[in-house]
């Protein structure tokens, strides 16, 4: 397939996205900027959360995953089930009733101002790892069977990717996103559909044959109980539920968009609604990634060492132009919609958290918060850049991995301050939050490296809930209870 014509593809797909941006962009302020003028639909804002959640992560490296890992990623998404009720139930109201804008304010208002700036920078660190390795796995495919063909290098590829999205965030923030997420969620969800749609004709399946193709096929294994594994059932499900209540309902990047509804009632409709939908479309990925092994063995194509190359290899050399078109305007999407609101948010964060400064429409602020969000752009250029050597595991489980020790100070911190009344130190947040991030690293690597000391148990998903824990802890250990704080 000619690299022009992917290119034209993509120049396409962008200027709908400046089409878009064009539009809400008029007239847009900086509550436009942050909470969309508080005037989101909660179903549109659902179905682009999609794409913001799934990510090109979810678009190569879960169906690449599937040889080795089987379906055991779906015993995580059963998990995200009970975490995004949580969400809806627990920390919405909680949002809602303070009028946030930065859910890291509440740390402010209930434990102090080093506790916030805590909270934002551990949201900005794990931010910026998981969108720079999201975007490194996505701007990577587009560089070998896009990019090459032209001469151009890796990292001018990256600087254009990063740069369009620059161009189309960078006024309309949230009031923009909303929309173009909607429509990034539906160019991804039918390139999985019409990918399934392809291989189903070349294997010659009915629709009535695929459901027993994939049961029936070595990798549809779903459930494991060996509990010393990574992938026990009860790791992975419970991991599954606290990653769903600290990657969305702790993130800034994807609580700004639900606090941009009308109402409480609407967002906790778009949470609601989006727990259904986020099962359906993993498995429609899984299902997915069965079928490319499957048609991989019968026509005996080699398959490539790492799981994340299938899809772009069998799109490209395998099932037809059309097929390779699709994957890379679903990429294209994948790409573009995990990135492009972490630009709006991280800016949001650091300009309210860090900086604390006002949601004002001044000349002065409004310059600020541009460069501001530029800044972010060079950061996310860099770090995809540096982005090196990778362990030979999908990427999906390594942004987990990476989630487990970055969000686990946020969870401890967001528990204590719900779940308790006492008075911690606030001066020893940082402290007690990189001591417990620094345990689960090396519990992380004791795992990797398979440490004799270990007795074969393998450290997974449960690492996030021993570092909220271990957080936690200390928070408890610094802190005094209310009524004796009174007395003094």
């Amino acid at each position: 397939m000619s690299s022009g014509i992917i290119l034209l593809c993509i120049l396409f797909y962008f200027l709908l996205l400046i089409g878009i941006a064009y539009f809400t962009g008029k007239n847009a302020d900086s509550d436009s900027y942050f909470i969309g003028n508080k005037k989101s639909l909660w179903f549109v804002v659902a179905f682009g959360l999609i794409g913001d959640s799934l990510s090109g992560v979810t678009y190569i490296s879960v169906p690449g995953s599937v040889n080795g890992a089987q379906f055991n990623y779906f015993q995580m998404v059963l998990g995200y089930v009970i975490g995004y009720w949580a969400i809806s139930y627990v920390l919405l109201p909680l949002y809602y009733k303070m009028q946030l804008t930065s859910i890291y304010t509440y740390l402010l208002h209930r434990i102090g101002s080093v506790s916030q700036r805590t909270g934002a920078f551990f949201f900005l660190l794990s931010r910026i790892i998981g969108a720079g390795a999201r975007l490194y796995l996505a701007a990577i495919v587009l560089q070998r069977f896009v990019f090459e063909g032209f001469g151009i290098p890796f990292p001018i590829t990256v600087s254009i990717i990063i740069f369009l999205m620059l161009l189309y965030t960078y006024k309309g923030g949230i009031k923009t996103l909303v929309w173009t997420d909607m429509l990034q969620s539906s160019f991804l969800l039918l390139g999985v559909i019409f990918s399934i749609v392809f291989i189903c004709n070349q294997l010659h399946l009915s629709w009535s044959e695929l459901i027993p193709t994939i049961k029936n096929s070595e990798y549809s294994q779903i459930f494991f109980w060996d509990w010393k594994a990574g992938n026990y059932f009860w790791k992975q499900f419970f991991g599954g539920a606290f990653i769903a209540i600290c990657m969305t309902g702790l993130d800034q990047n994807m609580m700004q968009k639900n606090l941009s509804c009308k109402t409480l009632g609407e967002a906790q409709k778009n949470i609601n609604a989006f727990s259904i939908i986020v099962v359906i479309v993993n498995l429609l990925f899984l299902s997915l990634g069965a079928l490319l092994y499957i048609y991989a063995n019968s026509k005996h194509i080699a398959i490539p060492e790492r799981g994340d190359e299938l899809f772009p290899f069998l799109a490209f050399n395998n099932l037809g132009t059309f097929a390779g078109l699709v994957f890379v305007i679903g990429l294209t999407a994948a790409t573009f919609n995990s990135a492009d609101s972490v630009l709006t948010t991280l800016t949001t964060s650091f300009y309210i958290d860090f900086l604390r400064k006002e949601t004002d429409n001044s000349e002065a602020h409004t310059k600020l918060r541009i460069l501001i969000h530029i800044g972010f752009a060079v950061v996310l250029l860099i770090t995809v850049l540096l982005f090196g050597a990778f362990t030979d595991q999908s990427m999906i489980f390594l942004v987990m991995s990476i989630a487990a020790i970055t969000y686990g100070p946020l969870l401890g911190l967001f528990a204590f301050g719900i779940f308790t009344k006492r008075i911690t130190n606030d001066k020893l947040v940082p402290l007690i939050s990189l001591i417990s991030a620094g345990i689960c690293t090396f519990l992380f690597l004791a795992t990797k490296h398979k440490a004799s000391w270990l007795h074969g148990y393998a450290f997974g998903q449960e690492l996030l809930i021993i570092n909220g824990l271990l957080t936690f802890a200390g928070l408890w250990l610094v802190s005094t209870p209310k009524k004796e704080v009174k007395n003094i």
